[in-house]
């Protein structure tokens, strides 16, 4: 396999995603955003502990999607994320009829 065929490859999952994203948006609650991975998910859960200069950010998100082109299953029950950097939690616009 060539670079570009790599490269043809990569572009071609990455707008599967792309489109996979806006069909499943609409079901979920929150976008969370870690420094590895994008998710979405209808609970979230966040615990900060450690100290001020170094704190501990545990996330846990149940009934979640994630944003990886290389897994086979995107749809995941439950997910728990630990880390040492910034976590972004959007509460995503109801889409009610």
């Amino acid at each position: 396999m060539s670079s570009d065929d790599l490269e043809n490859f990569e572009a071609e999952r990455e707008l599967q995603l792309a489109q996979e994203y806006q069909d499943v948006a609409a079901m979920f609650r929150y976008a969370v955003e870690t420094e590895r991975r994008f998710y979405l998910a209808n609970d979230v859960k966040l615990n900060v502990s450690g100290d001020a200069a170094k704190p501990v950010i545990e996330v846990e998100l149940s009934d979640a999607w994630v944003w990886d082109m290389y897994r086979k299953t995107r749809f995941v029950p439950k997910v728990r994320v630990l880390t040492f950097k910034d976590v972004n939690v959007e509460e995503l616009p109801s889409t009610e009829l």
